[in-house]
């Protein structure tokens, strides 16, 4: 979407310790997800500055394509508090929400959303659509992106090297390569 303005761009200065603290543990759990064959997108939802769910994908394993970082996540921490808590929580996520994560983080009205790379398939918060900030629902949540980009882009090519044997129609990727250099970020000047 050409005239969809694209998530904030964190600059190194605004960049609390806390932000990279929480988003290396998301970068854990993609790590985790990656190795146990996996897509590796993970994910923490932070509350008042402590951890209070974890998730990785878990599509693979289950068969169920709902099954995103986002998402089990969200089912730890409805197993122990009202849906309530939330609206008090931030999310670092090592890859920018789906269209499907984001509307359902909207429909929960979580803080706001800190995520490494730009999901330019199926991104929900600024990656195709603006799920995120659509006046005509619910409260909008700010988005920042670029937090360990570069690592969250090779989990990704990491594991899209592999061969996924769960994939509806597996490709032969024997000879593909893991590709290890990384464009920079075009930023804009608005």
């Amino acid at each position: 979407m050409a005239d969809a303005p694209a998530p904030k761009k964190m600059r190194r200065d605004e960049r609390a310790p806390d932000h990279e603290r929480f988003m290396r543990e998301a970068l854990r759990m993609a790590e985790l997800a990656l190795a146990t064959d996996e897509t590796p997108v993970g994910c923490v939802f932070v509350r008042d500055g402590r951890v209070i769910g974890r998730g990785m994908n878990d599509t693979n394993r289950s068969l169920n394509g709902t099954r995103h970082a986002e998402f089990v996540a969200i089912s730890q921490i409805l197993a122990q508090h009202p849906a309530s808590i939330l609206r008090e929580t931030d999310l670092y996520v090592t890859v920018e929400p789906c269209v499907m994560c984001a509307s359902a983080l909207r429909q929960f009205g979580i803080r706001a959303v800190y995520f490494g790379c730009w999901n330019d398939r199926f991104g929900g918060t600024g990656g195709v659509l603006n799920v995120h900030e659509d006046p005509s629902v619910d409260r909008p949540y700010p988005v920042h992106g670029g937090i360990f980009r570069e690592d969250a882009i090779m989990l990704l090519r990491k594991f899209y090297v592999q061969e996924n044997v769960k994939a509806p129609e597996p490709k032969q990727k024997g000879t593909r390569e893991l590709k290890t250099d990384i464009e920079p970020l075009a930023v804009s000047r608005d």
